[in-house]
C-alpha cells in the first residue's frame, strides 16, 4: 500500500463511526506486544483546551532537551499531524509502515472475535502507540484524548500525569447530560497515584475530582486553590507553591489560554519536583511564549481582518466572544458559520449574535456536517444568511472583519481549501 492506499483505508473505517469502550483497542494492543506500556505518556483530556495543553507542554520538553511525541485530534492541515515528532508531523513513509502493521491486526479482530471493527479513530490511536512505543520510542508522549476518558480509546495506557482542561456540556448523548455526569466520565483519567492537574468551574464537578482524587490517592492540583493566576492585560502572573513567574506573554490570546497555559506549568513543576525531567524554567517560559495553534483564534488575513476559530460548543464560543471583545477593536464583525449536527447549535448562534453584524451559515463536506438550512432554522430569533460556495464567499469578502468558526473539521477544510492571499 502507498500512502494515499493507507489513507484511505484508514478513513474508510470512519463509516464504522463512534463505538465507545477499549475492548478492540486493548486485543489490538495486546496482539502488537503491549507498545502503550512503554510510552512515558501524559494523558490530556477536557472539554475545551487540550490541543493548546498538549502545545504547551511539548513545546517546554523539546526547548529542554526531551524527544517528544504528540497525539492530537482532528487534524487542521494535514493528516500526518495528528502523530507528529517534536511538533513535526510524521512522513508519509511513517503512515504507510504503520498502516502496514496495523491493518492485519484489524482484520484479525474482526474475524477472530465478537468485538467486531475498529474504528478510525482506534486504528489511528493504535498506530500512535505502536510508533512511539516501539518504531519510534521518545522521552515523553503527550497523548490528548478523544471522546471523554473512560470508554476513549486513548484510555489504555498508564500515564505519569494527568490532565483535565475543562469540563463543558458536549457529547452529551454519549457522555451524559449533566456536568456530573460528564465528570464521572472524564474522571477515569485519574489514576491511582499518578499527579492530577485539572481546571473546573462547576461546583458538582469539581467535588467529584476532589473526591476522586483522594480516593485514588492521586495527588490533585487544582486550578485556582492550589494554582493561581493574575491576568495584567497582555501578561499573567502565575503562582504555584513556592513559585512565582512573572510577566508571561502568550503568543496565543485569551483568557483561557493563560489557563491552559497554568495547567501544563503545574504539569512539568511537578514532573521536576519528582525528579522526571530536568527542567530550565526560563526556556519552559520562552517555549510556551512562543506557542501558536492552527485554528484557535488564528488571524489568517490582515486586510480585511480574518480569524478563524475551532468554537464547537457553547464554552468554546464564549472564549471566542471573550477574546474577540478584547482583542480586537471592532464594534461587530461578520461570522461565517458551519456545524456537525449534535452540537448547542442555537445557542452556540445566540451568542455569537452579540458579536455580530450579519451570520452567514453554510455546510462543508463531511458526513457529520449539518445542512445549512438546518443550522439556519436553529437560529430561531434572528435571520442568518445562506452561503453556497464559502470559498468564493470568503476569497471575495468585502467587509471590515469575517470570523470563521463552528467546527474543526470546517476550519479544517476551510484551510485545505481558501486562498487566504487572494
Amino acid at each position: 500500500m502507498n500512502y494515499l492506499d493507507s489513507l484511505y483505508w484508514i478513513h474508510e473505517r470512519d463509516k464504522f463511526g463512534i463505538k465507545p469502550g477499549t475492548k478492540r483497542m486493548e486485543w489490538m494492543l495486546q496482539r502488537l506486544g503491549n507498545p502503550e506500556n512503554r510510552i512515558n505518556g501524559i494523558h490530556v483530556g477536557g472539554t475545551n483546551g487540550k490541543g493548546s495543553t498538549v502545545a504547551y507542554l511539548r513545546s517546554a520538553l523539546v526547548e529542554n532537551g526531551y524527544d517528544v511525541g504528540t497525539f492530537t485530534s482532528p487534524y487542521i492541515e494535514t493528516f500526518n499531524e495528528r502523530i507528529s515528532l517534536n511538533g513535526e508531523p510524521v512522513s508519509n513513509d511513517v503512515i504507510v509502515e504503520l498502516v502496514s502493521r496495523v491493518k492485519p491486526v484489524s482484520e484479525a479482530l474482526e474475524a477472530e472475535t465478537e468485538y467486531g471493527t475498529a474504528t478510525e479513530f482506534e486504528i489511528i490511536t493504535t498506530m500512535m502507540f505502536l510508533y512511539f512505543g516501539e518504531i519510534r520510542p521518545v522521552d515523553f508522549v503527550v497523548i490528548e484524548a478523544g471522546l471523554g476518558i473512560k470508554n476513549d480509546s486513548t484510555n489504555v495506557f498508564a500515564p505519569i500525569m494527568s490532565i483535565i482542561t475543562s469540563i463543558g456540556l458536549d457529547h452529551t448523548d454519549l457522555l451524559g447530560s449533566s456536568y456530573l455526569d460528564i465528570a464521572k466520565d472524564k474522571g477515569d483519567i485519574i489514576k491511582h497515584h499518578v499527579p492530577f492537574v485539572y481546571a473546573v468551574k462547576n461546583e458538582e464537578a469539581l467535588k467529584y475530582f476532589r473526591e476522586y482524587a483522594e480516593k485514588q490517592d492521586a495527588p490533585a492540583f487544582e486550578l485556582d486553590r492550589d494554582i493561581s493566576i493574575v491576568s495584567e492585560e497582555d501578561e499573567f502572573i502565575y503562582r504555584f507553591k513556592d513559585y512565582e513567574l512573572e510577566n508571561i506573554a502568550l503568543n496565543m490570546l485569551g483568557e483561557h489560554q493563560k489557563e491552559n497555559a497554568a495547567l501544563a506549568i503545574t504539569a512539568l513543576i511537578i514532573l521536576f519536583e519528582q525528579g522526571q525531567i530536568e527542567l530550565d524554567f526560563n526556556k519552559m517560559i520562552n517555549a510556551i511564549e512562543k506557542v501558536s495553534w492552527t485554528g484557535r483564534i488564528e488571524k489568517v488575513k490582515e486586510e480585511p481582518l480574518m480569524i478563524i476559530d475551532g468554537a464547537h460548543n457553547n464554552e468554546s464560543v464564549d472564549a471566542l466572544i471573550d477574546t474577540i471583545k478584547k482583542y480586537y477593536d471592532k464594534e461587530k464583525v461578520d461570522i461565517l458559520f458551519s456545524a456537525v449536527s449534535g452540537k448547542p447549535i442555537s445557542h452556540m448562534l445566540e451568542e455569537l449574535k452579540t458579536i455580530s453584524d450579519h451570520i452567514y451559515v453554510t455546510d462543508f463536506d463531511f458526513h457529520r456536517a449539518k445542512p445549512k438550512e438546518e443550522i439556519a432554522a436553529d437560529a430561531e430569533t434572528f435571520e442568518t444568511i445562506l452561503v453556497d460556495n464559502y470559498v468564493d464567499f470568503i476569497e471575495n469578502y468585502q467587509g471590515d472583519a469575517l470570523i470563521i468558526t463552528g467546527s474543526l473539521y470546517f476550519i479544517s477544510e476551510v484551510k485545505a481549501k481558501v486562498n487566504f492571499n487572494s
